[in-house]
C-alpha cells in the first residue's frame, strides 16, 4: 500500500520544493497566468490521480472537489480586486479547506503514519503561495528554503527568548511535562528540517509573511499588527485535539509574538522558520 502511494508523494513533494524556488516562479512568469493557473490546478488533479488510482480510492467526486477548490484559490485574485476583503477571503479560504480536514475525506488511506491527506495539504500550499506572489503581486515576503546566516541568527534568538517563557507556561497549565523522548539524532535533523520547510514555512507565509503585512498597511501600525496576527495564530490551534484547546492556542499566540518579531527584524519569513522548526522540535524531542 505505501509503495503504490510513493510515486504520487515524490512527485508533489518535488512541485512542492520547486514552487519554492524563485526559479521556478521566474520561469513561470514567463507564461500568462491564466496558463499558469490551468497547470497548477492540473498538477494538484495529477497527484491526486496518481495516488488515488493504486490504491484503488479514485472518486470522481473527490476529483471534482479538488477541482473546485483549486479554481477557487487560484482564480481568486485573478477575478478579485487587490482590496483588504478580498485579502480577508482568500486567508478564509486557505485556512478554512485546511481546518475542515476535507483532504483526509478525499485522499483516502495508505496508512496512519502517512496519511494521504499529507498530499492535499502539501498541494494547497504551493497552490496558496503561487496565488499570493503571482496573482496577488505580494512582495516583502522573503519566501526561500535557505535562511541567510543573519535570518538564522535572529531566528535562533527570537526562539530563545520565547523557549522560557514556553517551558514555564506548559509546565504552570499542565500541556506539557518534560520528557526526554530519546530520539535518534537523524530524526531529529529529518523533523527540524520537515518543521522548517513545510510547517514553519507554510504557516510563517500566510501569518507572517501575508496577514501581519496586510494588517499593519490596513492599520499604519506594526505592533497592533503583531499583536493581532499573534492572537489568530493562537486562534487556528484551539481545534487541536479537544477542542477548544485553549492552553495550546495561548501557548502559540506567545509563540507566534516571537515568530513575528522575527519577520519584522529581517523583513523574511526564513527567520520566523528558524524559530518556528526550533520550537516544535524542542516539543518533539524534550516534551510529552
Amino acid at each position: 500500500m505505501l509503495l503504490a502511494a510513493l510515486p504520487a508523494f515524490l512527485v508533489e513533494i518535488t512541485l512542492y520544493f520547486l514552487t519554492m524556488s524563485g526559479r521556478t516562479r521566474a520561469w513561470l512568469d514567463r507564461f500568462s497566468s491564466g496558463r499558469v493557473a490551468i497547470g497548477l490546478a492540473a498538477s494538484g488533479l495529477a497527484t491526486y490521480s496518481l495516488y488515488s488510482l493504486p490504491l484503488g480510492s479514485f472518486r470522481w467526486e473527490s476529483l471534482a472537489l479538488l477541482a473546485l477548490f483549486a479554481s477557487l484559490v487560484l482564480a481568486w485574485y485573478l477575478v478579485l480586486p487587490r482590496r483588504w476583503y478580498a485579502d480577508v477571503g482568500f486567508l478564509a479560504l486557505m485556512a478554512g479547506v485546511v481546518l475542515s480536514k476535507v483532504f483526509a475525506r478525499i485522499y483516502l488511506g495508505p496508512h496512519e503514519d502517512l496519511p494521504g491527506s499529507t498530499l492535499g495539504q502539501v498541494m494547497w500550499i504551493r497552490l496558496g503561495v503561487v496565488a499570493a506572489l503571482r496573482f496577488r503581486g505580494m512582495e516583502g515576503v522573503g519566501l526561500g528554503l535557505l535562511p541567510t546566516s543573519r535570518e538564522w541568527a535572529v531566528g535562533g534568538l527570537q526562539y530563545l527568548y520565547f523557549i522560557p517563557i514556553g517551558v514555564v507556561l506548559s509546565f504552570a497549565l499542565k500541556f506539557k511535562a518534560f520528557r526526554w523522548n530519546n530520539l535518534p539524532w537523524w530524526l531529529i535533523i529529518l523533523t527540524f528540517l520537515a518543521m522548517l520547510w513545510v510547517v514553519g514555512l507554510s504557516e510563517e507565509f500566510f501569518f507572517r509573511g501575508l496577514l501581519l503585512q496586510w494588517v499593519r498597511a490596513w492599520t499604519g501600525r506594526g505592533t497592533l499588527a503583531l499583536v493581532a496576527t499573534s492572537l489568530l495564530f493562537g486562534a487556528v490551534h484551539l481545534p487541536f485535539g479537544a477542542f477548544p484547546n485553549w492552553k495550546f492556542a495561548l501557548i502559540a499566540a506567545i509563540a507566534g509574538w516571537f515568530y513575528g518579531r522575527a519577520y519584522l527584524k529581517t523583513g523574511s519569513i526564513r527567520a520566523a522558520m528558524v524559530a518556528h522548526a526550533l520550537t516544535n522540535v524542542t516539543w518533539k524531542a524534550f516534551f510529552a
